[in-house]
């Protein structure tokens, strides 16, 4: 009885060492299928940003600066240039105009950014062509390096990075992360990106996907380019937000994806990876900033003179944000004690604006 008591206990043993055996197996398997996965998808991500990769020509860094900035340790600017290229819908559409302009500056330090929308009909020098003109035809003029220039030129500010990306790119990103929550001001009936009237929202903060922020961004009928440039500014700060949530993290394959052919940057995909970490560490918080200006139709064409004043003003915040200001000693040893409190003390006069 003894002995067909331990030959019995031995088979028990024998059995659930085995169930465990297999369990450990089935988890390893798991895990490397899970791993494999991610391997997969970010090499997925990593070609779709290769490919929109661009080196712009004769520039490795702005002039601005003295070194090349690290996302990762410095505070840095991204240019934001939208573009709508019709039929073509590519990016060898290098004589279309922009469609809207965004600079953000993004501090390390304290975890924040500011955002500025440029009208599109402002008043500006274009060094590309040597004379003033609206903002908006840089981009026919020269393409991205144009734009940069001018605005560069206009606020004295380096662009560090810049995402030009078509309609169709900004489509893919908004429904890769599932859509934005974002305030509808009034009844919209708009085009599409097919140039169709399909878009009908109704007044009020909803949940939009790709085509419906498309239009909500490029409307102005009912008001004016300054508004839409407040729209296009309350858009992104969403995206940035969306991005920025924790049930967000598992779909930043798909957003990097999902930029194809439609969208270049000078970005590399190490550094594209440094800002998802900045934005994965939770929401910055985003102070929007626009410049003052008036309308002006005395030469028979219609421009936004904007206001020295404002311009100055919004250069000195911007500057103060990258640690650029007269009392840095580096232009990229950026996260000093002393610009920090710059930026701090100037953010709720920019809050407001």
């Amino acid at each position: 009885m003894k002995n067909r008591a331990i030959k019995k206990n031995k088979k028990r043993s024998s059995k659930a060492s085995l169930i465990i055996k297999v369990s450990l197996l089935l988890v390893a398997s798991l895990a490397i299928c899970v791993t494999a996965y991610a391997v997969y998808l970010s090499k997925q991500a990593e070609h779709a940003v290769n490919s929109a990769h661009e080196d712009l020509e004769g520039r490795e860094i702005s002039t601005l600066r003295e070194e090349k900035v690290e996302p990762v340790h410095d505070n840095v600017s991204i240019l934001f240039v939208g573009i709508d290229d019709g039929d073509k819908r590519g990016q060898g559409a290098d004589h279309s105009r922009s469609d809207a302009l965004v600079l953000a500056t993004l501090n390390n330090k304290t975890h924040t950014i500011k955002m500025l929308s440029i009208p599109r009909d402002s008043y500006v020098y274009i060094p590309k062509v040597g004379y003033k003109d609206k903002i908006t035809h840089a981009h026919a003029y020269g393409g991205t390096l144009a734009t940069i220039d001018t605005v560069e030129e206009l606020l004295d500010i380096p662009i560090d990075y810049y995402v030009r990306m078509n309609f169709n790119a900004f489509i893919d990103v908004v429904d890769a992360l599932g859509g934005i929550e974002a305030e509808v001001p009034y009844a919209l009936h708009e085009l599409d990106e097919f140039d169709k009237y399909t878009i009908n929202l109704q007044p009020g903060l909803q949940q939009l996907n790709g085509s419906q922020a498309l239009a909500l961004a490029r409307t102005r009928k009912q008001d004016s380019d300054i508004e839409r440039g407040k729209r296009q500014q309350e858009i992104l700060s969403a995206i940035i937000k969306k991005v920025a949530s924790v049930d967000s993290i598992t779909k930043y394959d798909d957003v990097i994806k999902a930029i194809g052919d439609n969208m270049k940057t000078n970005m590399t995909f190490t550094e594209m990876k440094s800002f998802l970490s900045y934005l994965s560490k939770g929401a910055p918080r985003i102070d929007t900033l626009n410049l003052d200006g008036v309308d002006d139709t005395s030469t028979g064409v219609y421009y936004y003179q904007l206001n020295q004043d404002s311009v100055n003003e919004v250069k000195e915040t911007m500057k103060n944000h990258l640690g650029l200001n007269k009392a840095s000693t580096s232009l990229t040893n950026n996260n000093t004690d002393t610009n920090s409190a710059a930026s701090e003390e100037t953010s709720a006069n920019e809050s407001s604006q």
